[in-house]
């Protein structure tokens, strides 16, 4: 099966965006740069999936990133962190302010993330689960002492040091004890104020759109996701209205659209084979569910 997504690794981050020299012993493993938005990184605005963690800090400007369909706005102090597995792409920045946007972005490798010894990734999704936000505005001092940690790792990275992974594991783990303390404070707070509640609802959310995005190429029936959640289809479908303001249906539908968008644009499968790949019975209903996503047909779609 071909893949659906734009798939980044570091190597090709540094094709698109050259930034700092780093060590040659940490070249597939890590790549950081301070950028301004141009029309290079429009690349972006498509569905991407990324092989390691990405970390953002936002220096001036605002736009909006889309993880897993959901909208999240990053401003000016915003820390946003990527995992790996989720579909990632910059939904809306103004074409008169890309200019005016400027960030820090560290790609950090999966191995090298694992050999910090800290579950970032676990972190990261229990806060997502009660956050609105899976990104971090960060006040003044803050900010300033993240900009320090990324200087630093900037630094030590790009010297012929011999013990080079250390010197920058080390200084990779201490951000992320850092960023996760932060972290854990919005959590402990957010929960204090929703009683729970609500906590559990984005729980089920999440991992709703997990499943969603795991199988939504072979199901699309509601019965399947609340078997596997061990919810009825009727409450399950309830809790989710509630919580996203969305149907369950739209939910799934919404990542069939997009990997049907996908595959019609960066791929020569012929539409017949598309419809066999996202399970739909015959071209007809495949057609007709396009069409009144889009306002195309998938023909009229591809040629756009």
């Amino acid at each position: 099966m071909m893949e659906q997504y734009l798939e980044l690794d570091i190597r090709e981050l540094r094709r698109l965006f050259p930034g700092q020299r780093i060590n040659d012993n940490l070249a597939d493993d890590l790549f950081l740069a301070e950028l301004a938005y141009s029309d290079r990184m429009d690349v972006m605005q498509y569905p991407c999936r990324f092989d390691g963690f990405l970390v953002f800090l936002c220096y001036e400007g605002s736009f909006e990133v889309d993880i897993n369909l959901h909208t999240y706005p990053v401003q000016a102090g915003s820390m946003l962190v990527y995992i790996p597995g989720n579909i990632v792409r910059v939904s809306q920045i103004n074409p008169a302010e890309k200019g005016s946007v400027r960030f820090a972005v560290a790609a950090i490798s999966h191995e090298l993330i694992t050999s910090t010894r800290m579950d970032f990734k676990k972190l990261y999704e229990e806060s997502l689960r009660v956050l609105e936000n899976p990104g971090l505005l960060l006040n003044e001092d803050e900010m300033a002492l993240c900009r320090k940690y990324f200087d630093l790792i900037t630094d030590v990275s790009s010297r012929p040091l011999p013990n080079i992974r250390e010197a920058v594991v080390s200084l990779i783990s201490s951000t992320f004890y850092w960023a996760g303390s932060l972290w854990m404070k919005r959590v402990t707070e957010a929960q204090r104020l929703s009683g729970g509640k609500s906590a559990h609802a984005r729980m089920v959310l999440e991992d709703f759109l997990k499943l969603v995005q795991e199988h939504h190429t072979q199901e699309r029936g509601l019965a399947f996701y609340a078997e596997k959640l061990f919810l009825t289809p009727k409450y399950l479908s309830k809790l989710i209205k509630n919580v996203s303001g969305r149907s369950a249906h739209a939910w799934i539908d919404s990542f069939v659209i997009l990997e049907a968008k996908n595959l019609l644009k960066y791929s020569d499968l012929p539409i017949k084979q598309i419809v066999s790949e996202l399970n739909f019975p015959n071209q007809t209903t495949f057609y007709r569910f396009f069409k009144t996503q889009t306002g195309l047909t998938p023909t009229e779609y591809r040629r756009s």
